[in-house]
């Protein structure tokens, strides 16, 4: 025994011991000694080695186990060669079942070995592979053929894609031989193909397709004219056809045409999903195929089928959110039309399958019709009899399972919400039976899907917000009993229970009218499943339905048990109880407040200034709303609690962290204290309240406020003023007074500034002489906050009176450059909050004004006037636009800098009559349809600014040291945050491949384009899966080299703070990469993901990063401004 060999042997022995150091010391030689050139092992030793490691991914200790996870593919790896050389000429065995075997293991070998095996391997099979013109190939050759593209050796994206061109040829070669069970493999490789490696089979697309359509209809022993003879003849013996149809295909076990068909279709449901981009030519040529196929006799190849359409379908539909349904682009939108013209072949398709007594068959029918109504809405319509006549069959259809059943009310209860209420008039006699027995079904998800269905049905045929088009009172009685049957019984499951809680609520709610003698029983049975512990919240929710139904019923009989129970859940330590209570009690005050009990409305009151604090806002803000409707309705019972309520409302009014939200509901509240008669709190004592803490600050020495509380305040003080007008004018003069007294500090002076410009907009401008030159006065204090405040002033105060303080401040501008950034920003103020047509007489001047500063030095100054351009344009869009349009092409770079910053600012959240001109301009994150017909010339310049610039970079010298400056960093950021935007808005127009190219080059940049890349990938991950998948294998190299860097001993503390969030990013993107099927296949992906466990550093970070993601889902955007 050599001295390797002999040393070797010793840690293997050592690798048994029962010390768990031992083990761990001797593992980690053992893989050093591996390492080593000079090692080569024989196969004995190999086998042991390999043995002793995998015996090692048991040991107790978590860190051994660890070990041998990261160093088991180093031996492995070893043998990867010898494997290959060892299976290949087992490829020509006599034996089928070794040739098979032998096939199997390669493909797994494939999956795991390095690209220059992987291109031996296949260099060998390709060259193993007769063509049609070679003679006739021997039994192991042809199994060899068979086996080799149904195996998954060439499964792989990346590796498979670079023999593609030699073997796409060979595979449509043997797809003509006469096997089935060869063409069966050959189309499952061109599946294979089409999702790993789509751009490599973009050229082959053609022929694939073709292929594929001609093997879908491969049915030699069956004729399926017959069918259609079968279906125009009505025959009344149905025992006789339900037999014809059992014997209808006899064929012997040996038929495998229908393994080619069902390839055929799964190749189709690859072809579409991997490329979205010939979505057109799909709805040309392969939509009506695959219609023509739902008359598919097998039913594993019927499935198939629907999936693949579906699948089309689902590449069908347009983007999510409003923005996108209201402005879909061109090519959405003949998509949609091409599909809503084949709904009457594929309702005339599926009619027979509707009733088909097999179940599968029909939950294909019926998840397909969910997804065309989806897809389009209100399609079905002109169908309904057809399909409420399956539904009614499979719910009546108790021999089969409950899943079929389940399947048919989820599919009506989707089909109540895309289609109108009209087209169920004439069916609901037929439906509504089986829904009543599927209601009292006994098994507890039927009952409750039934339920689902019911309050569907209930809150699409009688809605609220228009007049009734059907008489209930045929129906009201028979689902009233039914509800009332689960909603008394006890022993139900707890989704049931719910269930029935809630449609009762929508009955009582929609048909509360015609209930009659019922609705006091059903009030009672609410308010006691309110005293429930288990059923309080979905009975809170009934009852906000019922209290906010315009139908004004009468609640009198459980108001005054109902209200001192709602009292005691605002207690609970359970928000969603507490958030629905505040609700219902908001409801319970707007519809009947004035016959609320006042004492039950008092014990309410009594619990709400523990809720109005900023731990919760959401809570504070809906308990202030409900404070607001009770001061309109019962003045005398907030009189015991106006005090807490208020000191913990002034409270809240000076946290920094106040939402819009809560600051109106709070507007409302004040406004309703004051504005009863007689008022609740005076008016004057209001205000001493709200602005004592500014008052009081200078005297008492307090901390100072934050400078988002004085904007608050002022919104209040506003508020009020509006309330009571004939208090505005005194309380403009007392701003004024504050605002020039000299003794006055600079808190008051910026709360009398903000104060008097909402008062201005709220109840006129107040002294207008006297308010410009405090206003002028002001721009000159030597207090920043001061200057700023009374520049907001000065513009939304103008805002409300433009012929008096317009060319006023025109006019400054002109006569006061020191304060032009000032009044730069009152112009902006007054821009926005003025009415467009009071501005159009002032265009011109404003206009030649902006112009001037375009070219003021400092940057600060140019956004400004940027602001103020983009506003002035909206003014008058077909008249300002096209001069606007013009100084792009000025001469002077600080102009065209300005009007193109000016853009942003014409581009609104919000539908506006300027998007029709804005087509010339990019507006890919608001408006991205104003741009979707220009992406083939925005793209490759957009691509090439985010390539690194050599020229941009220099070097600073500072002292002994030198300093790189890269000033393209800035421009290159904006193109890759570009690049975000339209992965999120215009995601059907990009070619990914090239999209991902510019992504892993950002993965290598700066660390600012790094952070947004990882973002980037991360959520590519999610929405294009394949692509990513395709070349993982080169994405992770830079994830891992970010992870495992280490920052300089000495440097500050800065970068550590910058390379932890470099790495918690890479780890979500890793955590994101790893959510893709199939991905545990990559080599790479497999050895980072072992590095990541046998790091104690990076487990832990993958850990805490899958927990991030577990408690906040959402984190899909990136938030850009």
């Amino acid at each position: 025994m050599s001295a390797a060999a002999f040393h070797i042997s010793s840690l293997l022995e050592k690798m048994t011991s029962s010390d768990k150091d031992f083990r761990f010391m001797a593992t980690s030689d053992l893989m050093s000694e591996l390492q080593k050139d000079s090692i080569q092992l024989d196969e004995d030793s190999e086998r042991k080695v390999v043995k002793m490691l995998l015996r090692l991914l048991e040991d107790k200790n978590g860190e051994v186990q660890n070990l041998a996870v990261k160093w088991l593919g180093a031996p492995l790896g070893a043998l990867h060669a010898s494997l290959l050389h060892c299976l290949l000429p087992q490829l020509s065995s006599p034996r089928l079942a070794v040739r098979k075997r032998a096939v199997g293991a390669l493909g797994h070998l494939a999956a795991a070995c390095s690209s220059d095996l992987f291109a031996e391997l296949a260099d060998h099979l390709l060259e193993r592979l007769p063509g049609l013109r070679a003679p006739a190939s021997p039994p192991p050759i042809r199994s060899l053929d068979q086996s080799l593209f149904g195996s998954g050796g060439f499964d792989l994206p990346g590796l498979a894609g670079a023999h593609l061109d030699r073997l796409v040829p060979l595979v449509e070669e043997f797809c003509n031989l006469d096997d089935d069970e060869l063409r069966e493999s050959c189309l499952q490789a061109f599946e294979a193909f089409l999702r790993k490696c789509p751009k490599e089979m973009g050229p082959h697309v053609p022929n694939v397709t073709s292929l594929c359509l001609q093997y879908l209809k491969h049915d030699p022993n069956y004729n399926y004219d017959s069918d259609r003879d079968e279906e125009q003849m009505e025959t009344e013996d149905s025992e006789f056809s339900e037999q014809e149809s059992e014997d209808e295909y006899s064929d012997d076990d040996d038929d495998a045409s229908w393994k080619v068909r069902r390839a055929a279709a799964k190749c189709l449901a690859a072809l579409i999903g991997s490329r979205p981009d010939l979505l057109p030519a799909f709805h040309r040529t392969l939509a009506p195929a695959l219609v023509r196929r739902f008359r598919e006799r097998e039913e594993n190849v019927k499935a198939d089928v629907f999936g693949a359409y579906v699948a089309l379908l689902r590449q069908t539909r347009p983007p999510k959110g409003w923005l996108e349904t209201v402005e879909a682009p061109a090519q959405t939108g003949s998509n949609l039309s091409a599909l809503r013209g084949q709904v009457p072949l594929v309702i005339k398709a599926l009619q027979r399958q509707l009733k088909d007594r097999s179940v599968r068959a029909r939950q294909g029918c019926f998840s397909l019709l969910t997804e065309l109504a989806g897809v389009v809405p209100g399609s079905l319509a002109g169908h309904m009899p057809v399909l409420v006549s399956g539904i009614v069959f499979s719910l009546a259809d108790r021999a089969s399972s409950s899943t079929i059943r389940m399947d048919a009310l989820a599919f009506l209860q989707g089909l109540l919400g895309t289609e109108p209420a009209e087209a169920f008039y004439v069916h609901l006699p037929t439906l509504l039976p089986p829904i009543m027995a599927c209601v009292a079904d006994p098994f507890y998800k039927i009952s409750a899907e039934a339920l689902l269905v019911l309050q569907e049905l209930v809150r699409s045929l009688w809605p609220l917000d228009r007049p009734r088009m059907l008489d209930p009172e045929p129906y009201v009685g028979e689902m009233s009993m039914a509800t009332l049957a689960r909603l008394r019984s006890t022993d139900l499951d707890q989704e049931v229970k719910e269930r029935a809680i809630s449609c009762m609520g929508h009955l009582v709610g929609h048909l509360g009218d015609r209930l009659g003698d019922d609705l006091e029983p059903t009030l009672l049975l609410l308010l006691d499943r309110l005293r429930n512990e288990i059923t309080r919240l979905p009975a809170v929710k009934a009852l906000t339905l019922v209290a906010m139904s315009p139908l004004q019923l009468d609640l009198q009989p459980i108001l005054a048990e109902a209200l001192p129970i709602l009292a005691s859940f605002l207690r609970k330590n359970q928000r969603a109880l507490q958030l629905a209570t505040l609700a219902s009690l908001d409801a319970l005050a707007q519809s009947q407040g004035h016959s609320l009990p006042p004492s039950a409305v008092r014990a309410v009151l009594a619990e709400l200034p523990a809720l109005v604090s900023e731990n919760d806002m959401h809570v504070a803000q809906l308990a202030v709303d409900f404070l607001a409707t009770v001061t309109q309705a019962q003045p005398a019972s907030l009189a015991e609690v106006s005090g807490p309520v208020l000191s913990e409302l002034l409270r809240l009014l000076h946290s920094p962290l106040l939402p819009a939200g809560v600051l109106a509901a709070t507007e409302g509240f004040l406004q309703a204290l004051v504005g009863t008669r007689p008022p609740c709190v005076d008016y004057s004592e209001l205000i001493s309240l709200l602005t004592a803490p500014v008052y009081d600050q200078a005297v008492d020495s307090r901390p100072g406020l934050h400078k988002q509380v004085f904007h608050s305040l002022a919104r209040c003080v506003a508020a009020l003023s509006a309330a009571c007008p004939q208090e505005a004018a005194d309380m403009a003069n007392r701003l004024v007074c504050d605002a020039r007294s000299p003794h006055s500090s600079t808190e008051v002076k910026v709360l009398a500034f903000l104060s008097l410009a909402e008062v201005g907009q709220v109840a006129g401008p107040g002294p207008q002489r006297e308010l410009k030159a405090v206003l002028l006065e002001a721009l000159g204090s030597p207090s920043e906050d001061v200057r700023v405040a009374a520049s907001y002033a000065l513009g939304r105060v103008g805002a409300g009176n433009l012929p008096d303080f317009l060319p006023f401040l025109l006019g400054q501008m002109e006569t006061e450059p020191r304060r032009q950034y000032l009044l730069l920003h009152s112009l902006r103020e007054a821009l926005g909050a003025a009415q467009p047509d009071s501005l159009k007489p002032y265009t011109e001047d404003i206009w030649a004004l902006l112009f001037q500063h375009c070219e003021a030095a400092e940057e600060g100054t140019r956004g400004v006037v940027a602001e103020c351009i983009g506003k002035l344009v909206l003014v008058n869009p077909p008249f300002l636009l096209p001069r606007f349009q013009k100084q792009l092409a000025a001469g002077r770079p600080h102009t065209r800098s300005t009007v193109i910053t000016a853009v942003k600012f014409l581009i609104l959240d919000q539908p506006h009559p300027i998007d029709p001109l804005l087509k010339s301009f990019s507006a890919v994150h608001n408006k991205p349809s104003l741009v979707w017909d220009l992406l083939d010339d925005i793209l490759p310049l957009l691509y090439q600014e985010t390539k690194i610039r050599r020229d941009l970079i220099r070097e600073v010298e500072m002292g002994p040291f030198k300093h790189t400056v890269d000033d393209g960093l800035d421009v290159r950021k904006a193109a890759f945050e570009c690049m975000y935007s339209l992965l999120e808005s215009c995601l059907g127009q990009l070619d990914i491949c090239e999209f991902l190219n510019h992504v892993e080059d950002g993965l290598k940049d700066h660390y600012d384009i790094r952070m947004l890349t990882f973002i980037m990938l991360a959520r590519l991950a999610t929405l294009c899966p394949v692509p990513v998948l395709q070349r993982v294998d080169r994405l992770i190299e830079p994830l891992r080299a970010t992870c495992t860097a280490k920052v300089k001993a000495g440097s500050v503390k800065q970068e550590f703070e910058k390379q932890d969030e470099l790495k918690r990013s890479a780890m979500r993107a890793v955590a994101a990469l790893l959510t893709i099927p199939e991905v545990g296949k990559s080599p790479s992906m497999a050895d980072f993901s072992s590095q990541i466990r046998s790091n104690p550093e990076l487990a832990a970070l993958f850990e805490s990063i899958q927990k991030d993601s577990a408690s906040a889902p959402s984190t899909d955007s990136m938030e850009l401004s």
